[in-house]
């Protein structure tokens, strides 16, 4: 399984705590989080495979695949284990992380996630792979907004989501393509009892895509997981109720 070097920016000093974004999305996905966080740990954000400035391979790609990058990512940086903070994708990935590299893994941190889309899991990303494939990501460009952002958010702050809806326009249809058939393959439910390290799974109250009860479904197999729901949020919580993820966040990873 060969992995890619993702583009990265790293800042700050102290425990490494690496960020996985949504899929459509790329590292700038974590700023108005950041500008809420503490200045304790080294932050390492990354454009997963297929997103960003990182290399776009053909796919299909795995959620195996993705974490193997991310270890990789950690192998060049000399970083022996890190904390790892996913959204969406990058929770999925992160679990993966979690299952494929226990040992590199100290804290996760699983937002706006899933274990598993059930039975029609696969069918459901067959049909947005189909979509894109034919009118490219403006093809599901209302049905992300409506999915990422409450419809309060979207009007109070229309030039944070134009913001977003851009970087996902910009997305290269190959990585969103790729990274459909990771996510099509999710199934990581019966797998959870085996992730070791210490987890904070975080739901968005109002998140559509993957609700509370996922997220619910995270905290009680993991052991020890706990479970914190971010009211009024949608499926990016970290840009829609930064300040209250990046508390979330910089508690857990402190204790």
């Amino acid at each position: 399984m060969s992995s890619v070097a993702l583009d990265f920016d790293s800042r700050g000093e102290g425990p490494p705590v690496l960020f996985a974004h949504a899929i459509a999305c790329d590292r700038s996905m974590w700023d108005r989080m950041l500008g809420h966080f503490g200045t304790r740990c080294r932050v390492i954000r990354a454009d997963l495979r297929g997103h960003g400035r990182s290399p776009v391979p053909p796919g299909p790609y795995s959620l195996g695949q993705l974490a193997g990058d991310c270890a990789a990512l950690l192998d060049r940086l000399r970083i022996e284990r890190a904390d790892f903070v996913g959204l969406s994708l990058g929770g999925m990935v992160g679990q993966a992380f979690a299952l494929d590299h226990p040992g590199r893994l100290r804290r996760l941190v699983l937002a706006n996630t899933s274990s598993s889309y059930g039975p029609g899991g696969r069918a459901m990303w067959e049909a947005r792979k189909k979509l894109v494939r034919e009118g490219g990501l403006a093809a599901v460009h209302d049905l992300a907004v409506s999915r990422s952002f409450t419809e309060g958010f979207r009007a109070s702050d229309a030039g944070v989501v134009a913001g977003a809806m851009a970087t996902f326009l910009a997305s290269p249809v190959e990585g969103y393509l790729g990274c459909c058939d990771a996510i099509a393959d999710l199934e990581f439910t019966e797998a959870l009892p085996r992730i070791a390290s210490p987890t904070l799974a975080i739901a968005g109250g109002l998140d559509p895509g993957t609700p509370v009860a996922m997220s619910r479904v995270l905290a009680e197999r993991i052991p020890g997981a706990k479970l914190a729901v971010i009211e009024g949020a949608a499926h990016l919580s970290a840009v829609e109720k930064p300040a209250e993820f990046a508390r979330l966040v910089d508690a857990f990873l402190a204790d």
